[in-house]
């Protein structure tokens, strides 16, 4: 794809060089629950990769001229836009994980099936993976998603925030405790710039300082001496 000419290279060449390297953050909440505004704020400045098929699907609606609204008349056009939105985020994601580097999984994570082979792969590869779980009520989450620029239908607002909450122990025990924090997001706006970011903010920084496993050092390891043995033969 076009889209991924000229810095695939780049990519593999310096992801063992990247400072949030063999880290996965999988984001967890209903639909205005705040996920968006942690990502943003909590993880800005260190680097780690975005994965939002959603972000991807809502810049071809603006390309295409469609509403973000997303009425049932734009339904078959809105489909194709989102099949092609997955098509271009999993592209994406195969060269982060090709260069190791550190990715935000931001998704509602309804799809418990998806999440947790998703999760399977990274700690197979050596990741350590973290989940921050957005929580808010039901009310909250129907009023923020009526407030955003791209909304949800309401029925699929509603069962998308069920499933959701009902997924959170099966969370819990995929990444186990030591790996999965609630954050409560029922606040107003303004204690969430505070609360709710010192919190967030907290928990990235504290794991991305956790200590690499066996299988993410020696991935390191033979990279440098892969990247020592090709300067020798160039110099």
């Amino acid at each position: 794809m076009k889209e991924f000419k000229g810095f695939k290279e780049q990519y593999l060449q310096e992801g063992v060089y990247d400072p949030g390297i063999f880290k996965a953050y999988f984001l967890a909440g209903g639909p205005g629950a705040g996920k968006s505004f942690v990502t943003k704020s909590a993880f800005s400045g260190l680097g780690l990769k975005m994965v939002n098929s959603d972000s991807v699907l809502t810049r071809y609606l603006e390309k295409e001229g469609l509403s973000l609204k997303m009425p049932d008349s734009e339904k078959d056009q809105r489909d194709k836009l989102r099949a092609k939105a997955k098509v271009t985020t999993a592209a994406r994601l195969d060269l982060y994980i090709q260069g190791r580097l550190g990715c935000i999984m931001d998704g509602t994570a309804r799809d418990f099936g998806l999440i947790s082979r998703q999760q399977r792969l990274f700690k197979f590869l050596g990741y350590q993976t973290i989940m921050i779980f957005v929580n808010t009520s039901l009310e909250v989450s129907l009023e923020r998603n009526k407030a955003r620029d791209r909304t949800v239908n309401h029925s699929i607002a509603v069962n998308s925030w069920k499933t959701v909450q009902s997924n959170m122990g099966r969370y819990q025990n995929l990444f186990q405790p030591a790996n999965f924090y609630v954050v409560d997001n029922n606040v107003s706006e303004k204690e969430l710039v505070t609360m709710t970011l010192n919190k967030c903010a907290s928990i990235v920084r504290r794991t991305m300082n956790n200590p690499h496993n066996y299988i993410a050092k020696t991935w390191i390891k033979r990279e440098l001496d892969r990247k020592k043995r090709w300067n020798f033969i160039e110099n």
